[in-house]
């Protein structure tokens, strides 16, 4: 299938939610001129990247949430995709009907109906103002762990899976979706240009580490990845880019060359993925989960005992 990554320039705080909207619009519309079959949104694709702003005020976090997917802001977005006969995957804040807070993905059909969803499990940052840092990101304030597991779906022809953001440093992200034989893993991410605790980690030293996480994941577990980056400049604070598409055998074959709104299409063979499934990572004849506990008995690092 075609597929493009929808990168997202800066959504700046004071931008609308219709706004927004509309350039999403014109971004599938430049999808299906290149007759694409799915579009790849990012994360909290709908506003700033507001966990940068340490916020007291419930209302002003509330409307930072959707409380129903669609919306009637977003509801011409699932209109088009449905005219465009287009498949997509969105990343929003969701206020759930009980209070509940989560930092959210869905994939939606070609005919416009969700059938899948997925909350942020590796919530990154911090829960209170913090003031040794050169700005907040306070994730673990405003959403909570996701309650959802890594599941996949099959549709498009294929196995696919969600992920967010930081959920892509993390390997047991990858391998639980692998077990399910995902051929396919989509994902969005806001991820800085700069580390707040850490100055001297630029553009140059994240931008490798991003490219270095997907490339690992599309490898180890012979599936595709795209990734969609929201970018640029949100209210003085610099998001970096590099969405991209990433093959089975870990190689990038599409990515951004902007930091604005951007489609990045490449076509995506499913079957690409058996090979690497039969060979190095035949999980069923190489795996040894009898050494593995550790992964899911413990937490943090247990030291071993000194001499």
């Amino acid at each position: 299938m075609r597929v493009a990554a929808a990168q997202s320039g800066p959504i700046q705080k004071a931008d609308s939610r219709q706004a927004v909207v509309r350039r999403m619009i014109d971004l599938l519309d430049r999808a299906k001129a290149q007759r694409c079959d799915l579009v790849v949104f990012t994360e909290l694709a709908l506003t700033t990247f507001f966990p940068r702003w340490h916020m007291t005020d419930p209302a002003e976090v509330d409307a930072c949430f959707e409380r129903e997917m669609p919306s009637a802001a977003t509801r011409p977005l699932f209109e088009r995709a449905r005219e465009h006969g287009i498949a997509f995957h969105l990343g929003y804040a969701e206020l759930t009907p009980e209070g509940r807070r989560f930092n959210t993905a869905i994939l939606v059909d070609r005919g416009g109906r969700t059938i899948g969803k997925y909350r942020k499990v590796h919530l990154p940052g911090h829960a209170e103002f913090d003031p040794a840092r050169s700005f907040q990101h306070l994730e673990k304030r405003y959403f909570e762990p996701g309650d959802l597991g890594f599941p996949v779906w099959r549709a498009m022809g294929g196995i696919l899976g969600m992920c967010i953001c930081n959920d892509r440093r993390w390997p047991e992200t990858w391998r639980v979706l692998g077990l399910q034989g995902v051929e396919m893993v989509v994902l969005g991410y806001n991820t800085p240009s700069v580390n707040s605790q850490k100055p001297g980690e630029g553009p140059q030293q994240r931008m490798f580490q991003h490219r270095l996480s997907l490339q690992a994941g599309a490898y180890q577990n012979s599936t595709w990845v795209v990734a969609a980056a929201k970018c640029g400049v949100e209210d003085g604070h610099p998001l970096m880019g590099g969405s991209m598409i990433v093959n089975p055998d870990g190689e990038v074959v599409a990515e951004a060359a902007t930091l604005d709104d951007e489609l990045v299409v490449a076509d995506c063979d499913l079957d690409a993925t058996a090979f690497g499934k039969q060979t190095v990572f035949d999980f069923a004849r190489h795996r040894r989960v009898e050494h593995y506990g550790r992964i899911t008995g413990q937490t943090g690092v247990i030291l071993p005992p000194e001499e």
